[in-house]
């Protein structure tokens, strides 16, 4: 089990603590809970593989992801009270989670023989759609669409995943590299409250 698998994991507990958190504030029933955790851990990453064509999807193939989203669902049953204290670890294993997501769907486009670009969308799908899916399901607007710099960090990571990988560096200090990148970006744009420009005024519009 490697490091990068370790991280994997424990951004899909994240990922499905999250879920279960907000399905839970929702008053969602344990069957809900239990389907929002799913789709927000593994959403991004089942759509992705959809979209590529790529068999057995993600948590067919792999069912450590199943188990890491019923522990988180209970986890989050019995310490639903005291996960409020543990906002800055959840954001870290959350900002993680997405930076590692990012690059192992941006990987396997590419291991699919997907134009670099595509390939970098399928990174971004993998690490924001769970998130989409679970707040659209939860009657919300997704986060993504109005507050932080979320996806926007993803790109930066995969554009530099793909400059590094065009240098013929080692692939682990490529990986480590871009995650820091995503990492780093977050970090600092949910310090200073770092949002992108939206669309207010036109040329037309009069004063």
């Amino acid at each position: 089990m490697n490091l990068i698998y370790i991280i994997d994991i424990l951004g899909t507990f994240a990922f499905a603590i999250s879920g279960a958190l907000v399905a839970s504030d929702k008053k969602f029933d344990l069957f809900g809970v239990i389907i929002i955790a799913f789709v927000t851990a593994v959403g991004g990453g089942m759509l992705r593989d959809v979209l590529i064509n790529a068999h057995p999807i993600n948590w067919i193939g792999d069912l450590n992801y199943l188990y890491t989203i019923f522990t988180a669902v209970l986890f989050t049953f019995l310490f639903k009270s005291k996960i409020a204290h543990l906002s800055k670890t959840m954001f870290l294993f959350d900002t993680i989670g997405i930076s590692v997501f990012t690059l192992l769907g941006l990987k396997k486009g590419l291991t699919f023989n997907l134009h670099p670009i595509v390939a970098l969308i399928m990174g971004m799908i993998s690490a924001v759609f769970g998130g989409v899916l679970r707040d659209v399901l939860t009657n919300k607007i997704p986060l993504i669409f109005e507050k932080e710099i979320y996806a926007s960090a993803c790109l930066a990571g995969g554009i530099a995943y793909l400059i590094l990988n065009s240098l013929n560096m080692s692939e682990n200090i490529i990986f480590v590299l871009s995650a820091l990148v995503i990492v780093f970006i977050r970090i600092i744009a949910v310090k200073f409250k770092l949002q992108l420009p939206k669309i207010k005024d036109d040329l037309f519009t009069k004063n």
